[in-house]
């Protein structure tokens, strides 16, 4: 396997609040009883539908009796800016889930995050870079979702199409939704988000978005709008004004293929268990390639998304940093990841005995190629962990919608989206 990571809003207003409203506390790494009874806040998001958080809680506490976690739900949606707030009021969490990578600053110039460098992490985890800042540690990962290639084996059948093999490229999938597409179904689903177009861009053609230079990304523009034009995908203005769903639109078997990051594959699951979706065979396959020279199973496809993990509140008692530090450890170690894996969740450390945990879970696909999509490339950071992350993606966001919607061209919106770096972000 070849795992590789290289390595606004809302949430600034009540950033600020944030420096004068933590400072870390100065005995947080002083050892302390290691029996003693210890409480723990662990921040999450819909946790009623996202079971990664009780999972972790759950498999530490087993073997840390004296341990007790307490979940924290946040509205998803605000999560950032709500967490930001109460960590400011001094009611933060002791152990802070960093959701997205592109706050990870915020919450570390703000004081709010403990230096976890001393945190001991398996060889070959991913992500860990994206949580490092001036050579210091202030998270540590423990998921590593990547973006891949959903399809129905169903619809391909009747159409008469060879299924994925690994070897696409662009013009490749291109081809397949064309043939892919009928009255009934389209041959992909494209959901509204930059990413499904951005994201790869900027992963195959190596580029960062703090470069400013967005010229790489109107080839895959120009092919999504192709594919938009010609129907094999329902355009952009149709998914927001119904607002469709990722979930709605491939599990009831509207589209034949959709790009989409592993997390779907538990949701997939639950849904057709629950038949809240159809019940219809599906795989995974690698996302589609710039080139030949990155396609196959003999080669490694290169694709993007970003950790998620876990830091811990710079207030935290002293009599509870140790157990926090070892939660962490615990969620980025080998037994974390088989937890994980247990119920279809994309840990941040993978290895053949993950994986078969990972495909040995009720409705996951058991082919080769599913396997060896979810297990094997090379993951780029979509955000790159800098202050300036947030910001440029916003301009990007509007960048994306202006083009899918038909509003600007896109060598217009780029030349926008590069000036308003330059004097916006510097």
């Amino acid at each position: 396997m070849n795992r590789k990571i290289l390595a606004a809003g809302s949430i600034a207003a009540v950033a600020a609040l944030a420096l004068a409203g933590c400072s870390g506390s100065s005995d947080a790494g002083e050892s302390t009883d290691p029996d003693a009874p210890v409480t723990l806040t662990l921040s999450g998001w819909s946790i009623d539908t996202t079971p990664e958080f009780q999972t972790l809680a759950d498999a530490f506490t087993k073997d840390h009796p004296n341990v007790k976690i307490e979940l924290k739900e946040y509205d998803a949606a605000e999560y950032n800016t709500l967490v930001t707030a109460d960590l400011a009021a001094g009611s933060g969490p002791d152990i802070i889930t960093q959701k997205e990578v592109k706050y990870v600053t915020t919450f570390q110039e703000g004081g709010q995050l403990l230096d976890v460098s001393d945190v001991a992490l398996p060889d070959g985890i991913s992500g860990a870079d994206s949580y490092e800042v001036d050579g210091a540690a202030y998270a540590v990962p423990y998921r590593q979702d990547s973006w891949v290639l959903f399809y129905n084996k169903a619809l391909f059948a009747a159409a008469g199409v060879a299924e994925p093999d690994g070897s696409w490229t662009w013009e490749d999938y291109a081809d397949a939704a064309e043939a892919l597409t009928t009255d009934a179904s389209k041959g992909t689903y494209l959901h509204r988000w930059q990413s499904t177009v951005q994201g790869f861009a900027n992963a195959q053609t190596d580029t960062s978005v703090l470069d400013g230079d967005f010229s790489n990304l109107k080839d895959y523009y120009d092919n999504t709008l192709a594919l938009q034009d010609a129907g094999d995908q329902v355009d952009f203005n149709t998914s927001t004004a119904n607002q469709l769903t990722y979930q709605g639109e491939f599990g009831t078997q509207k589209a034949a293929m959709m790009l989409m990051g592993t997390w779907y594959t538990a949701t997939l699951i639950a849904q057709q268990a629950s038949g809240e979706a159809n019940d219809f065979e599906w795989g995974i396959a690698p996302a589609p390639q710039l080139d030949e020279k990155t396609t196959g199973t003999d080669n490694t496809p290169v694709t993007f998304g970003d950790p998620t993990g876990f830091g811990i509140n710079a207030n935290i008692d002293s009599a509870k940093a140790d157990a926090a530090k070892q939660f962490l450890e615990f969620a980025a170690s080998e037994e974390g990841a088989q937890a994980l894996a247990e119920i279809g969740i994309t840990p941040a450390l993978t290895n053949d005995a993950v994986v078969e945990s990972y495909f040995a879970v009720e409705g996951a696909p058991t082919d080769d190629l599913s396997k060896f999509a979810w297990s094997t490339h090379d993951v780029l950071p979509e955000n790159p962990t800098s202050s300036k992350t947030a910001t440029i993606q916003g301009i990007l966001a509007d960048l994306h919608t202006a083009v899918m919607s038909g509003s600007t061209s896109i060598d217009d919106a780029i030349k926008t989206a590069e000036d308003r770096v330059k004097n916006e972000v510097g």
